[in-house]
């Protein structure tokens, strides 16, 4: 199994984690890649996947925060309007957003062929980060059957590290990728769960900071922070798109643990969803009831949502290894460093 940062030591936080600590941990939610490694080519796609059933039949509560927008996402827009998600969300790297948006496009209208024609269309949810230095992202490698491989490989164990979407992502100097944790928390006497899985290409070189106060320093120290970070957030927890779009936006609180600031050209967006509020396509009433988390009690859910994108981002750069991409560059691995300074 690849490391995570509890292997070395390092834990962020105090509220527990779900029994995986990953977004896995949420009820329903299943992650699948498929990566691509050839040459030049580092590069491929995540796919998060909220429930089993038909998501644009039972759609999901969902919100966005963005946090710095030198971003190129897709569905955004409505997802802030609707407050719903009706597809699921895939990851990619930035020229491969328009054709992972096409594949969750065929893929919706294949299970409800009257999308477009006898009901509204289908607002497809795309996330992207720029692999540009470890990838050669001209050759546009990235094809719809990849996507449709990530969505067909969702299951409840998430592959953390060098893998789908995070093959050739750069973070804080380190080799970058899919990093993955949770908190779980009680709402009258129940456990819920806010699970956190982070596409980290974002930090500049030298200025990462660990939970202990300890700074990782590479060769290569002085790179401007211009990268990304693609957070989606995932919740059991019934609550209004208000209070979703709150939590969702407590994720940057993980981000300035680690050290970042979210310079002038980089894209940080979290893309939230809550399971436990769901909207029916076909809604007959005109009148619908309302569950919702008591205002007074959101606190633990901000402390969740910071709490697990600190650790994420981290799952990420302990379970990346080092790696050699486009033109010979090089990334070191963070749990390399960290062997050798004796964690």
């Amino acid at each position: 199994m690849t490391p995570t940062a509890r292997d070395f030591g390092i834990v962020c936080g105090t509220l527990p984690t779900g029994a995986r600590n990953t977004i896995a941990d949420v009820p329903g939610v299943r992650v699948g890649h498929h990566t691509l490694r050839d040459g030049d080519i580092n590069t491929g796609v995540t796919a998060i996947v909220p429930h089993a059933g038909n998501l644009y039949r039972k759609k999901v509560l969902a919100a966005s925060d963005v946090i710095n927008g030198f971003g190129k996402s897709v569905g955004l827009v409505q997802i802030d309007e609707l407050g719903t998600l009706e597809t699921p969300i895939l990851l990619t790297n930035t020229f491969g957003v328009g054709t992972c948006a096409n594949a969750l496009i065929r893929e919706a209208i294949a299970a409800n062929p009257d999308i477009g024609r006898g009901t509204s269309t289908v607002n497809p949810a795309v996330g992207e980060c720029n692999d540009g230095p470890l990838n050669d992202i001209q050759a546009m490698a990235v094809t719809e059957e990849h996507a449709l491989l990530a969505l067909a490989d969702a299951q409840d164990q998430v592959a953390q590290g060098n893998v789908g979407a995070g093959a050739g992502m750069t973070c804080f100097g380190f080799k970058g990728g899919i990093g993955s944790s949770s908190r779980r928390l009680k709402l009258d006497g129940t456990d819920f769960h806010v699970g956190i899985l982070t596409l980290t290409n974002f930090g500049r070189a030298g200025d990462l900071v660990l939970p202990d106060g300890r700074r990782p320093k590479l060769l290569r120290d002085d790179d401007a922070e211009k990268g990304s970070v693609i957070i989606v957030l995932a919740t059991d927890a019934p609550m209004e798109h208000r209070q979703l779009h709150r939590v969702s936006r407590r994720c940057a609180a993980g981000l300035a643990r680690l050290g970042a600031f979210w310079g002038h050209g980089s894209g940080d967006i979290t893309i939230g969803f809550s399971t436990g509020v769901t909207f029916d396509h076909d809604e007959p009433r005109d009148l619908v009831p309302i569950f919702a988390l008591n205002e007074n009690r959101i606190d633990e859910l901000f402390r969740a949502a910071a709490e697990a994108t600190q650790e994420a981002v981290l799952n990420s750069l302990c379970a990346a290894e080092a790696m050699t991409g486009r033109g010979g560059q090089k990334r070191q691995s963070l749990a390399d460093w960290l062997r050798k300074a004796g964690s």
